[in-house]
């Protein structure tokens, strides 16, 4: 059986006397695309904090694995930064780039974890800082050209529109070249062109081989993206399986669809 690149075990996560998530159980392979969906203050939020180290979850573990490793790495306790350089990235729910700085320059940015270059080598300008901030620069444009907005590198941030903005915050986090991406709703505030769009992304993402552990409400794009889908309702696991499974499930129906979905 394929070892999980991450696999979340017994994720339980308590704010004073609120228990936010209680045991969850989750675990995505390399090469899926996995979805984590449920009501709004189900607790997948506070799920993806808990994964990426912005929260300390109170029990449970989360183990990164990189495709063809027998030993996997506990992020438990470990911040931020330090969880995007294990191999996790994420987007937000609520949009968070550099407003006043260049598409580019957003996206530069995401590298900074993968530099390695010192502040000596950048005064003294060595061969090797030169070649660095060449690739940096390469690859940024690379990445710009597969979220279609090479031809907006030089604009600031805050003058893309709002589904531009969003694809140049998933191009941010491909550059920290993530083992699992996060998305955190991505298509929140999306028009349907907008949202058409974004699946064509996802799915061009993924073909190459990105593994994504997606957050979303659109639940025709959830349907459209999924290898599988994990159900959350007040912080449990009530469900997890193919689409169609999901799709069918009555207590999944009754807790958050509402009635079947057409895909």
């Amino acid at each position: 059986m394929t070892t999980p690149i991450l696999k979340v075990t017994g994720l339980t996560m308590d704010f004073g006397g609120i228990r936010a998530l209680n045991q969850l159980d989750l675990d995505v392979c390399a090469g899926e695309i996995v979805a984590l969906i449920g009501p709004n203050g189900a607790g997948k939020t506070t799920f993806f904090n808990c994964v990426t180290g912005i929260y300390t979850p109170t029990k449970g573990d989360v183990i990164l694995t990189p495709p063809g490793s027998s030993k996997g790495i506990s992020l438990k306790g470990m911040k931020p930064n330090i969880v995007t350089q294990k191999g996790l990235a994420r987007t937000f729910q609520n949009i968070r780039l550099f407003s006043k700085m260049t598409v580019l320059e957003n996206v530069m940015i995401g590298r900074h974890c993968r530099t390695k270059a010192f502040i000596l080598g950048a005064i003294l300008r060595t061969k090797a800082t030169r070649r660095e901030e060449r690739e940096i620069l390469e690859m940024s444009y690379g990445l710009l050209e597969k979220v279609g907005l090479a031809d907006f590198a030089n604009e600031f941030a805050e003058n893309l529109s709002y589904g531009a903005q969003r694809r140049l915050e998933i191009a941010r986090a491909l550059a920290t070249e993530p083992l699992l991406l996060l998305l955190d709703e991505p298509a929140a505030g999306m028009n349907p062109q907008e949202t058409l769009e974004l699946d064509d992304l996802i799915k061009k993402i993924a073909s190459e081989g990105q593994s994504i552990l997606l957050i979303e409400h659109d639940m025709k794009l959830v349907m459209s993206l999924s290898d599988r889908i994990f159900v959350m309702d007040y912080g449990k696991k009530i469900a997890q399986g193919v689409p169609a499974e999901i799709r069918a499930n009555p207590q999944v129906i009754k807790a958050y669809l509402g009635e079947e979905v057409d895909a």
